[in-house]
């Protein structure tokens, strides 16, 4: 099922994800004057590793995670007395929040660049063409044919079909004029968009307006500038991690259908046909894994990042830490859901693939 090129491009993508993510733990604690006794990708025994300074770097078997280990994150741990005022257990709430919330934070940072670099280098857009006209639609009825090209709605100019569906959507079904091009002619025609209720990518209903027309396969690509690259970044980001967290908090609901969890084997699948696709496909990829990797770490689940920063949030409130039986506790139960998670998706892997 998996080519050689597919496994690499698995490995590449699920490490440089890994990696940045512990690298965001690791540069923040080091800023906040915490020492760092471990950093590895991976888990299990370790194919290699080497000690620079206090940190030992590893390259561990299991390639599905990693961590950094700081001095004095364990509660349980005896730090020498030199070591203490370096240990993450003595840095004040603020530093611990930041440590914690560099992870995920790291991967949203990946995924902007990612982004940005692509809108700078350039994205493949529709060209304005028709492809096809519902026949009953209003298109039709308005007098719009298969391989018109539309230079314009209501003396708006067009240059790609996202803004064809962006006017639509803005017009509130009002009265449309389309300048369309057929022919080496150019024509004037009157459309009046339609109101129907379409589902969104989570299949929840919503009202839109159409007039009944499909794109034709022309592509061109359009390049950016620096600035509009990166506000473009910053809002598919944006956009992304909302996808995300509401996809999760859909799921959590029962509005979206347990079988959609996936793991290991599924990224791996998934990996593999985007570099069939090609490199942009594959960078696509790894944001999209990025942001949702940085999104689930947030969720408030002992084990996690947000697990963590919900026994910060406590801190805070109490004025005090948990207490170490407590804080175990809760990461033995943290542990279970994750690991439970763990086997229900590789189930849905390999149900998926029989």
């Amino acid at each position: 099922m998996f080519t050689i090129t597919a496994i690499i491009t698995f490995l590449l993508v699920l490490g440089a994800l890994i990696l940045f993510h512990e690298f965001g733990h690791f540069s923040v604690a080091r800023l906040c004057g915490v020492g760092v006794q471990t950093f590895s990708l991976g888990f299990g025994p370790k194919l290699w590793s080497k000690k620079v300074g206090e940190t030992e770097y590893c390259l561990c078997a299991f390639p599905l995670g990693g961590y950094v280990r700081m001095v004095g994150d364990d509660p349980t741990e005896e730090v020498p007395e030199a070591d203490k005022a370096r240990s993450f257990l003595a840095a004040t709430l603020p530093k611990k929040i930041a440590i914690v919330t560099a992870g995920p934070v790291f991967n949203f940072i990946l995924a902007f660049f990612v982004f940005f670099g692509i809108f700078m280098v350039g994205v493949p857009v529709l060209a304005p063409d028709v492809g096809e006209v519902d026949l009953e639609s209003p298109a039709a009825m308005g007098g719009i044919l298969p391989g018109d090209k539309i230079i314009s709605i209501n003396e708006k100019k067009i240059m790609q079909w996202d803004e064809i569906r962006e006017t639509i959507q803005e017009s509130n079904g009002s009265a449309l004029r389309f300048l369309v091009s057929r022919a080496g002619a150019e024509k004037m025609l009157t459309i009046t968009p339609m109101k129907k209720e379409t589902k969104d990518v989570f299949g929840d209903l919503q009202p839109s307006f159409i007039i009944g027309v499909l794109p034709g396969k022309t592509q061109f690509t359009k390049r950016y500038d620096p600035i509009s690259a990166f506000g473009l970044g910053l809002y598919r980001t944006g956009q992304m991690i909302k996808l995300n967290t509401v996809g999760i908090f859909k799921l959590i609901q029962g509005k979206i259908a347990a079988d959609n969890i996936g793991g290991p084997i599924l990224i791996a699948k998934m990996a593999a046909d985007q570099a069939e696709q090609g490199l942009l496909n594959v960078l696509l990829f790894a944001a999209m894994i990025s942001i949702n990797l940085g999104v689930i770490n947030l969720f408030p689940i002992p084990v996690l990042d947000g697990g963590h920063l919900l026994f910060f949030l406590i801190e805070a409130v109490m004025r005090k830490p948990l207490s170490v039986k407590a804080r175990e506790m809760a990461s033995q139960v943290g542990l279970f859901l994750l690991v439970s998670l763990m086997v229900f998706a590789f189930y849905n892997d390999f149900v998926r693939f029989d």
